[in-house]
């Protein structure tokens, strides 16, 4: 397999924007991403509310936008969209997340992917699990097939699979709500996504924030770590396994990361990726991963002691009490309490004071965003 290029950059609140374009750039993004074919613009929502190196920032969604308009791509064949979880509302999260204000500046629109047509698709793919966990077909969004991809993750933890990035992200994408259901075999899941993708897109394409990522109990209960550091590449395998390096993780001990070199959809040792742009190679921010209390309750169902309580707590109609506990837990609990404090000591720094003062700071959870008076564009 040939070396995959991973470009990385330093960068500060004053020209994130600007080195999102010579990132993308750097990492030959255009030799991948035909802009003769609509591309999907896969952002990254972990959590309705906006809580810092959670999901997509706003800066990243303007950053990539921006350059590819600035390059030609037709604004009619981009489509940003982003799915919903049992916790997550699309919406409401493009709402908070500020998404939908910088579409709207940059003429584009949002696509919620539980309002398109969902299909089933027969992968000829050899499937680890995937097809065990759906017997009756594998759904997914009726306008993926033959269309590019540019997933937009950020550099955090994940309780379930060590670290999430490029290849996570599909998993919020191509499979219905009920994907919750894959948390038990979370490494096998994400290899078979790496293969649907290969089978469904002619250009896949990544570009990650790590301008503030997330050590902990991701995907949601984590702390925020500023890292000043954007990535981009054309290998979903090898970007993530870059960011898993500079979180401080040997990328060949995550399973999935070794089980998608292993079977050559793609490259996660790190010997063996061409990194361009900054030296980077000095960056180890020693991250650990946690669990939150939802995902140690998750995995004790799923993998331990409770697990002959799994059927009947989470595949019955009993199975409503899971999402419930967890927004009680994450957004009543957690979020204005431990959370609030985080993100207090986040708007301190230089990237909260950007996300304040460009994109109009933390907003009601509705889908009409008019910009606060006084508060300039993006492009102002």
């Amino acid at each position: 397999m040939a070396r995959p290029k991973i470009a990385a950059l330093r960068t500060t609140p004053q020209t994130v924007v600007g080195d999102y374009g010579r990132l993308m750039r750097l990492a030959s993004y255009r030799s991948v991403i035909d802009p003769s074919v609509s591309t999907i613009i896969k952002l990254n929502l972990s959590w309705t509310k906006y809580f810092p190196a959670c999901s997509s920032q706003p800066w990243q969604v303007e950053g990539v936008l921006s350059t590819m308009l600035e390059d030609g791509y037709d604004r009619t064949r981009l489509l940003p969209a982003e799915n919903k979880t049992v916790v997550t509302d699309p919406w409401k999260g493009a709402a908070n997340n500020r998404w939908l204000p910088v579409l709207q500046d940059l003429g584009l629109t949002f696509t919620a992917l539980p309002e398109v047509e969902w299909r089933v698709y027969r992968f000829r793919s050899p499937l680890l699990k995937l097809n065990a966990i759906f017997p009756e077909g594998i759904e997914i969004p009726a306008i993926y097939p033959g269309k590019n991809i540019v997933h937009l993750p950020t550099v955090k933890t994940h309780g379930h699979a060590t670290t999430t990035g490029s290849i996570k992200n599909s998993f919020g994408g191509l499979l219905k709500e009920v994907r919750h259901y894959a948390h038990k075999h979370m490494h096998e899941v994400l290899v078979d996504l790496m293969y649907m993708q290969k089978e469904l897109h002619p250009g896949i394409f990544t570009v990650m924030d790590g301008t503030v990522c997330g050590d902990g109990a991701g995907p949601r209960t984590m702390e925020p770590v500023v890292g000043n550091v954007i990535l981009a590449g054309a290998d979903s395998v090898a970007i993530d396994a870059v960011a898993a390096r500079l979180m401080g993780f040997d990328p060949l001990s995550i399973r999935y990361l070794r089980m998608c070199h292993d079977r050559g959809l793609g490259v996660a040792d790190p010997r063996e990726i061409e990194l361009v742009g900054d030296d980077v190679s000095d960056v180890n921010l020693h991250f650990k991963v946690r669990r939150s209390l939802v995902i140690w309750g998750d995995q004790m169902l799923r993998r331990g002691p409770l697990r002959f309580l799994e059927k009947i707590a989470l595949h019955s109609p009993l199975v409503v009490w899971a999402p419930a506990a967890s927004n009680f837990y994450h957004d009543l609990l957690w979020y204005p309490t431990v959370g609030r404090a985080k993100i207090a000591r986040f708007r301190g720094t230089e990237w909260g004071r950007l996300f304040d003062e460009r994109y109009g700071g933390p907003r009601g959870q509705t889908r009409a965003v008019p910009r606060p008076a006084g508060v300039p564009a993006p492009h102002a």
